[in-house]
This record gives structure tokens, sequence and C-alpha cells, in this order.
């Protein structure tokens, strides 16, 4: 670990950067999805945010034995980094819970139509978003599998050529999206179930990518990933579990608060929804920047942490927060300045769509104002989990998007004449009150307590 603040911020930054450019290509995916269904109606954009939501909570729940690779391969490093066994074994036992987890993402997607209805939204678009997010379920244990290898990778400091793949499948996402949305090359038209499956055509190619680098990549091949693939490791699958339960409910708790707010919108308006779709959409795509710093931070804080290091943990903490606060701060600025702009990006200038664009520019203004907040509780509950410490942050996010943060949206949106707007103030209330229990909880656990200090002075007592 570098011994000085320059040399930790280059550290970050050269993790950082490619890894914060990866989740942007990334989530492009999704982008490029809105941005072609939206030019075949308002009807199916709507239809897709409705189904989204069921399909981000199945990922959400998938995606905690995911996290949980990096802090137990980065901590693995930090101690020995030619502990090829141990990183091995984390990475073999998360593949296989995901595998696990696949009947049961299929099942839960296959009630996507009824849930819908059960929670007053329109049978046809209940039943489009139905067929669209069946197609889309086929391809997320892949997508899950690649966060997997990336997360492996980036631990290696490995990130240029996982970024050149994810490029390579937002292209190839494009470009079955323009033959099987439209109906291209002779293809049929099949609109927003074409859309589902390109999606999970490409998982499924951008898995096997990042399988074929980690089997041929001359550093990441030492570890041998899949040797003796279908050989049980229970006691690491159980920490996997362990740690993971947490943090799926952490990031449940706080994804699921936005997609219930698409629910909220659909009570309001077919207009409403599609709009607040784009202008989540525009925010999403500038979370990446800070989620990819922030986990860059927390694999440098896992190594520092597992190398016994409490001055660069403390280091690592205070520029990763500071990183992804500028990074927001920068986007925020030219979101609040620039929203019609952005919403002709989105739609084009018809009248069909004319309620759609007042509403975007309505709110991207407000989803401006939540991201210095969204970046303050991302960066913090990456470092807190690259610790570790997961059960407590789950326990705050609980609290501030459930108990605080969605009655109030659902108070001020339904109830009162604020209308959408105040779906949109409870957002930025509960991600502000979670900036402040998340970034405590750091600052008290890395510089309140005795705990890394008593890690450190075993390590310089242990025997050698």
């Amino acid at each position: 670990m570098p011994a000085n603040w320059p040399g930790e911020l280059k550290a970050i930054l050269a993790l950082g950067t490619p890894m914060a450019a990866t989740q942007l290509v990334q989530f492009l995916v999704y982008t490029i999805d809105v941005v072609m269904i939206a030019r075949v109606s308002a009807d199916a954009l709507a239809a897709s945010s409705l189904g989204l939501v069921v399909m981000f909570l199945l990922w959400m729940i998938g995606s905690g034995p995911v996290a949980a690779v990096t802090p137990l391969i980065s901590q693995a490093l930090g101690a020995n980094q030619r502990d090829y066994d141990d990183v091995r074994y984390s990475v073999r036992m998360s593949l296989w819970v995901i595998a696990m987890m696949t009947p049961l993402i299929i099942l839960g997607v296959m009630c996507t139509e009824p849930v819908l209805i059960f929670f007053g939204q329109d049978p046809i678009m209940s039943k489009m978003a139905g067929e669209y997010v069946l197609m889309l379920s086929f391809g997320m244990p892949f997508a899950l599998g690649v966060m997997c290898l990336r997360n492996f990778l980036a631990a290696l400091n490995k990130t240029t050529i996982p970024l050149i793949l994810v490029i390579i499948s937002t292209c190839l996402n494009a470009f079955f999206n323009y033959l099987l949305i439209f109906g291209n090359w002779g293809l049929p038209r099949l609109e927003l179930l074409g859309a589902g499956i390109a999606s999970s055509v490409v998982y499924f190619l951008s898995f096997v990518f990042f399988t074929l680098y980690v089997s041929l990549d001359k550093e990441a091949k030492v570890f041998r990933i899949f040797k003796d693939f279908f050989t049980p490791k229970w006691e690491r699958m159980k920490e996997i579990v362990i740690l993971g339960i947490p943090i799926s409910l952490s990031t449940v708790f706080e994804g699921m608060l936005f997609n219930a707010c698409v629910l909220l919108m659909g009570v309001l308006g077919k207009a409403e929804i599609a709009a607040y779709q784009i202008a989540m959409n525009v925010a999403a795509l500038a979370f990446m920047l800070p989620w990819g710093l922030s986990m860059a931070g927390a694999v440098r804080v896992g190594l520092a942490a597992g190398a016994r290091n409490h001055a660069a943990v403390k280091r690592v903490c205070i520029i990763t927060i500071l990183l992804c606060v500028a990074a927001m701060v920068t986007i925020a600025i030219f979101v609040s300045l620039l929203p019609s702009g952005i919403a002709a990006l989105y739609l084009d200038g018809g009248p069909d769509n004319q309620d759609v664009r007042n509403y975007v520019i309505l709110f991207l203004p407000l989803a401006a104002a939540f991201m210095l907040s969204d970046a303050v509780q991302v960066a913090s509950n990456q470092l807190l989990r690259a610790l570790k410490d997961v059960r407590a942050p789950m326990y705050m996010t609980g609290f501030c998007y459930w108990v605080v943060g969605f009655p109030v949206a659902w108070y001020l949106g339904l109830k009162t004449p604020v209308g959408p707007n105040g779906i949109w103030y409870g957002l930025l209330i509960s991600l502000t009150i979670a900036s402040i229990l998340l970034g405590g909880r750091l600052y008290w656990l890395v510089w309140k307590t005795q705990r890394y200090k008593l890690l450190v002075k075993e390590a310089e007592q242990a025997p050698a």
C-alpha cells in the first residue's frame, strides 16, 4: 500500500477510472433499451419500467453473493498475494450460489403480471411487462456471473480488458436491439419482447468473453478459477451467504424504494411513469461513476485491511468519498442546467410525447438534487462492505428507505397537491439520511474504534 496521499490517490484513480467507465458502459445496455423502446411507444416504455421493478428486485437479491466476493478476495490477497486456493474458493462458491438461485429467478419473473395487477397497474401494460422480463430473465444468471468475474479481476488490478469486453457487449446489444425491436434485416418486429431477447443473448456472450479472459490471462489463470469446479467448499459458501444476505437486503431496501416509486408514478398516470423512467435512467447513469470509484475504493480498503495497515484504511476511505462527491456534483450541475436537451435525447418532438417531455424537464432537477447524498451513501456502503461490516448498514438502509423514504413519497405523491414531485422529495430525504448514517458508521468504525488498530497489533506480535 502507498505510504502517502498522492500515491493512494493515484492507485484509486488507476483502478477506479476504468471500473467507473465499465459500470457506465455496462449500464448503457439498459439506457439503449430505454431509448430504443421509447421510439416504439410511450406504452412500451411504461411497460418496460413496470417489468424492471420485478427484474431489479431479483437482480438485487442475487447481487449480494456477488458483492461478497470483493472483501473475501481483497482481504485474502492483502494478507498473502499468493493465496490462490482461497481466492479460487470464493469465486467458485459465488458462481455456485448464482446457479442455485437461477430457477428461483425465473420462477419469480413468471409472477410479474399478476403482481403488477395486484398493485393496481394497467392489465395490458402488466401483460407486456411480464413477457418482456421473462425473456430478460434467462440472461440474468450470466449477468451476475460477469459481475463475479469482474470483481475477481478488479482485485488483481485487471480493469482495462474488462472495460473493452463490456464495450463490445454493449455494441452487440444495440445491434441486436436494432434487429429484434424494429424487425430489420428480415427479422420479425418484436418490439418490447425483442429488447428482452437481445439483452439475454448479450449477457450470455459477455459471460463467455469473461470466462475466456480469466482462463487465458497470464496473471489471472494462475488462480485456476475453474479447477475442480464441481467440488464444493461448503464453509466458503456459508461465509459468502452470511456476508451476502445483509448486502442483498441493503441493496433491496435501496433499490426497491426507487422501483416502488415506479408503482406510485403508475398510479398517477402513464406520462408520469414514462418520465420517471427517463429521469431515473439519467440519475442511474450518473450513479455509475461514483459506484465504480467506490468499488475501486472497496478493493483498496480490503487490501489495506488484509495487510493490517490502519493508516492506509483511513487514507482510502477519505479519498474514495471525496472522489465520489466531486464526480457526482459535476454531473448534477450539468443535469440541472440542461433538462430540455437531455429530454430531447430520449423523446422526439411529436405531440404524443409532449406530456412526458414536460414531466422529464420537471423531474431532472429533482434527480440532480439527491446526487450528492447518493455519492456519500454509496461510497460509505461499499467501504463498509469491504471491511466486512454489513449488518448495521442493512438496518440503517432499511430505516432510511422504508421507515422514512417510502411513507414520505407515498403521502406527498398520492395524498397531497404536491403530486409527482412529492415522490422525488421522499427519495431526496431518504438518501440524505442514509448518507449521514452510513458516513457516520464508517467514521465510527475506522476512526473511533480500536478494531483495526488491534488487528495491526496482533499482526506485529504474531510469530514469524
